[in-house]
């Protein structure tokens, strides 16, 4: 998924407010290693509290802080380069009526392509209740057993009926022989990074 190139929203600048940029940009580094890149939401009681004591609408602060949670969304994308094969994988696991798998893994000389699965029965009934839950996406973690840190991006799938599909870009590529790779697949609640506590290794 490309990332349009962001355009400033007006050419000006007032430099008399450099430094004071530069604060914010300070305390929001500050902010996130205090809470261990967690802080969580302010109340409602602060936000409100917040708006009358500085003259923001309340609106506009929660926008502010609930931007500032979703920093990830901003992580420069890796483009795949230099396709080298397809990897089958047919590995799979199975909860509630749902069966996840990672069914291939397209390799290329930079990143690998990890192919995630989510099929169900397709009938209006089960659809319907599918429909109703609510909204959560999955992280990936690999784990190769020999401490390599892999960055994993989801890309983002889509879908009909009784079959969803994803694909995430994993940096540096893994390796062609995958049967000692862990993918860790973990649940999370929509649109922010909140935990469901529902995870599995495919």
């Amino acid at each position: 998924m490309k990332r349009l190139p962001f355009e400033p929203p007006t050419k000006h600048y007032d430099e008399r407010i450099e430094d004071v940029d530069e604060k914010i940009c300070e305390l929001i580094r500050q902010r996130k290693d205090l809470s261990s890149n967690n802080p969580g939401f302010p109340t409602k009681k602060l936000i409100s509290s917040w708006s009358k004591k500085y003259g923001f609408y309340e609106d506009f602060l929660n926008g502010v802080f609930a931007e500032l949670l979703s920093e990830e969304m901003y992580k420069p994308i890796v483009v795949p380069k230099g396709f080298v094969r397809n990897i089958p994988i047919l590995r799979f696991f199975e909860k509630d009526e749902l069966f996840y798998s990672v069914t291939f893994i397209r390799q290329y000389k930079n990143a690998s392509i990890v192919h995630f699965s989510i099929d169900r029965e397709d009938t209006d009934e089960i659809n319907w209740d599918f429909r109703e839950r609510e909204h959560t996406w999955f992280g990936l973690v690999v784990d190769d057993g020999k401490g390599t840190e892999y960055d994993c991006q989801n890309e983002g799938g889509g879908g009909s009926g009784g079959h969803t599909s994803y694909t995430f870009i994993v940096t540096p590529s893994v390796p062609d022989d995958s049967s000692e790779i862990k993918f860790i697949f973990k649940e999370y609640k929509a649109p922010f990074k909140e935990a469901t506590g529902f995870e599995f290794i495919i």
